[in-house]
């Protein structure tokens, strides 16, 4: 009995985030660096989020994967500042790999567990105009040199997001699942950082939250402590004083973007914990690093 009451509690305890998240879009970014064996607790806690009235859409990242096809393939990666050099057969692989593969993998795994997915990339519905990357810009705000003449490729960014296939997904109770794969208006296809996009889309659909699951507990300040909740100016003293590093400071940085953009709050947690997503939505402690204006 003590153990059925204890499961009560943890209802009653979600109750109040239930009703604040009704019917509000929650965009959640799934790391490529999380691994398989996490991604049915993913999707039953996605699926939990849309029958208790809330609207998921799920980004998703797939670094590692294109690696290593194209590993075998007999393909050498090239990294700038951690960005993959994508020439155009790079780009083929790429793009292979995040819509055919992981998207799809993805959507079969949400809706064997009960829940209806539809998979895109962002070329669908012209969600994602893109543009190539600007190196310049890239690497002031990253803090990274990179010499202005260094070409990357396909690698790109957001130029514009058109929310409305998405809208149209989640009035008819989908869960959107996108690949970061964007288009310009020439027709050529670009490799988006997932965070990117991720931040991107929120902030056009004045999400409620955005979730960025990753492979780390959260953001770490100068003593290597979780820090649960920090501003924008803690945040990018962090960035400044080298607390906040490497792959970190495009999260903190996209975060930080989607927040101007209308985002409520942003979250980087451990996509690794089991439940995490119900742990940082349903529950009063909720994990990772919450990041405010």
């Amino acid at each position: 009995m003590k153990k059925l009451i204890e499961k009560a509690h943890t209802l009653v305890e979600a109750l109040p985030y239930i009703r604040e998240f009704y019917g509000k879009t929650i965009v959640v970014k799934y790391g490529g660096s999380i691994g398989d064996d996490e991604l049915s607790n993913f999707a039953r806690d996605i699926i939990l989020m849309k029958y208790v009235g809330m609207h998921p859409v799920v980004v998703h990242g797939g670094g590692p994967q294109i690696g290593s096809l194209l590993e075998r393939l007999g393909i050498e990666s090239r990294f700038v500042a951690g960005l993959r050099v994508t020439d155009r057969e790079t780009m083929e692989v790429a793009e292979m790999v995040l819509v055919g593969k992981i998207n799809q993998k993805i959507v079969a795994t949400i809706q064997t567990l009960g829940g209806n997915a539809v998979g895109v990339s962002g070329k669908e519905g012209k969600i994602i105009l893109a543009k190539k990357i600007d190196v310049t810009k890239f690497s002031a705000e990253n803090r990274i040199d990179i010499k202005d003449k260094e070409d990357l490729g396909m690698v790109g960014e957001v130029e514009k997001i058109n929310p409305d296939l998405i809208k149209v997904l989640e009035n008819a109770d989908y869960i959107p699942v996108i690949a970061p794969i964007g288009f310009d208006d020439q027709g050529n296809t670009y490799n988006i950082n997932a965070d990117h996009v991720a931040g991107k889309i929120a902030g056009a659909l004045n999400a409620a939250k955005l979730i960025i699951l990753t492979n780390v507990s959260g953001i770490l300040d100068e003593e290597e402590k979780l820090v649960s909740s920090l501003s924008e100016s803690t945040a990018r003293n962090l960035i400044k004083n080298g607390a906040i590093s490497s792959g970190m400071i495009p999260k903190v940085i996209c975060a930080i973007e989607s927040l101007h953009e209308g985002v409520d709050k942003v979250h980087i947690i451990d996509g690794r914990v089991e439940r995490a997503l119900i742990l940082e939505i349903f529950t009063d402690a909720g994990i990772g690093t919450e990041i405010l204006l």
